[in-house]
């Protein structure tokens, strides 16, 4: 992907550095329990707060110690951050031109855990939009586990690829869709409660895909296949068929592979938010 520093206001790099109180989980590393609750935007099918308990172990007093960041990774986070810059002007655009109003949503990247609006989260939340705060949360090491774990081709447009989706939440939460979909589930089975969340992941997806559309000019040879590698690599059905042998449909809540491919190859090659409504074509 071709990019140049871009700098917003609303980023924050907590890399290096404690953030108050942190949770900590079975060693503080990235674990598997990241793809299996979070893959992309927990705050769907669970809430982001009950994701929160689920992966927080012993809170620990502030740590004031900090590390120097390295090269890389201080390259990665200026990655990240123009990324993150790139969506907020392309919506920005989409919003103004559709007559809507804009809310510019914030970044952070973290290392081990980090404080929300939603509650103390560890890494094993995996990158999560918290509506609470309209914040996005990353920890980029989340994108070894994907290769490692889940053979995805990794690569600048994977990460490019799930902050998209992330922002593609702070969309849903301007438009009001996600909290509609919440009234929705209040009630309902765990079955019809999941399949509500597959429509909104699978829509953040499509709005991933959207975002790619309208910026075409960075990039490059390889970079679509890298997004599509990490979609294949976190469909519902790859993670259980790789975690648990066989998979269980009532039970995704983000989508098979396929789907989260065509949703987002949808966004990409139309560039029209009109065509993601993912409810009435998956659930009429």
């Amino acid at each position: 992907m071709k990019w140049d520093k871009q700098d917003s206001g609303n980023f924050e790099d907590r890399r290096g550095m404690s953030g108050g109180k942190k949770a900590l989980l079975g060693g503080g590393a990235i674990g598997i329990i990241v793809l299996l609750l979070n893959m992309f935007g927990g705050e769907t099918g669970q809430s982001i707060g009950n994701i929160i308990e689920q992966t927080q172990g012993t809170q620990t007093e502030e740590q004031t110690q900090t590390r120097e960041l390295s090269a890389e990774e201080k390259q990665l986070g200026d990655f990240a951050e123009s990324c993150f810059v790139y969506n907020t002007k392309t919506w920005n655009t989409i919003f103004n031109d559709n007559n809507m109003d804009f809310e510019e949503p914030g970044m952070v990247l973290f290392d081990d855990g980090v404080e929300t609006a939603c509650g103390s989260a560890t890494s094993a939340a995996g990158p999560f939009y918290c509506p609470g705060d309209k914040k996005i949360y990353m920890d980029l090491r989340f994108f070894e586990e994907l290769k490692s774990r889940f053979g995805a081709e990794g690569g600048d447009f994977a990460i490019a690829y799930v902050i998209a989706h992330e922002m593609g939440h702070h969309i849903q939460k301007l438009m009001g869709t996600s909290d509609k979909v919440r009234q929705l589930q209040a009630g309902r089975s765990e079955a019809e409660a999941n399949k509500l969340s597959v429509c909104l992941e699978l829509q953040a997806d499509f709005y991933a895909g959207v975002w790619a559309h309208y910026n075409k000019d960075l990039l490059e040879e390889g970079d679509i296949d890298e997004a599509l590698s990490a979609a294949n690599a976190v469909g519902d059905d790859a993670i259980q068929k790789r975690m648990q042998g066989h998979v269980v449909p009532d039970s995704f809540t983000h989508g098979t592979s396929k789907q989260r491919i065509e949703w987002f190859m949808k966004g990409y090659n139309t560039g029209d938010i009109s065509e993601g409504d993912t409810f009435k074509a998956l659930l009429d």
